[in-house]
């Protein structure tokens, strides 16, 4: 299986990467600069064009859509400025979308092809505890896009989920998260090995639990 990365130079992106190709799949790893192997800004449409252009007709039986920033953890209302929304927006939802948009063909060359968004519990509109403004935005478009390219999709036989990947101890999830990344990946992968054209738009949690919208 050939399984695209986004944002796979470092906490869950590399934990997937390392355990996707552990269980013998074909991972292509992608980050901002090249310390994953394949350099993409995800927000950039000419790095997305050179990056499809450099896998043009290879199958691509699972993409997912992990990189991400998190730039107003902890900011109060006050410091936010109009660069924090930019490029929260630009990356977490602009990214996903350009992501998906340039490895369709790739995609629709696989026999069962998936896409998978990293999205988070903060996208949910059950859940409003405050903060995190455009982090908490960002993610609930992803949570919007990633429903809506799966009514689109599913026609033609691409199946697409949402998950959350819980709180993790990572650099971005800091050392207090619950869960290790190493649980996180390993829970995400079975949720991806389960993704079918019946659980389409799903939002998951990365240990099978059905998120609250």
């Amino acid at each position: 299986m050939h399984v695209v990365v986004t944002g796979s130079s470092r906490g869950i992106g590399r934990e997937l990467k390392a355990r996707l190709t552990e269980r013998g799949d074909r991972v292509t790893g992608t980050s901002r600069d090249h310390s994953s192997g394949t350099r993409l800004d995800v927000s950039d449409p000419g790095q997305q064009a050179r990056f499809a252009a450099q896998i043009k007709g290879d199958p691509v039986d699972l993409l997912i859509c992990n990189a991400g920033v998190y730039l107003d953890k902890s900011m109060a209302l006050k410091d936010y400025t109009a660069e924090v929304w930019a490029k929260s927006l630009a990356v977490n939802v602009t990214g996903v979308f350009l992501t998906v948009q340039a490895m369709l063909p790739n995609l629709k060359l696989a026999e069962a092809p998936k896409i998978a968004i990293i999205s988070s519990q903060m996208a949910s509109h059950a859940r409003a505890p405050g903060g995190s403004y455009a982090y908490r935005a960002s993610k609930a478009a992803a949570l919007n896009i990633g429903r809506n390219l799966a009514t689109d999709l599913k026609p033609e036989g691409i199946a697409v989920g949402i998950y959350h990947p819980g709180w993790v101890r990572t650099d971005m999830g800091g050392q207090d998260g619950d869960i290790s990344v190493q649980e996180c990946a390993l829970g995400l992968i079975n949720e991806f090995d389960v993704l079918s054209l019946d659980t389409t738009g799903c939002f998951h949690t990365w240990d099978g639990q059905v998120h609250a919208y």
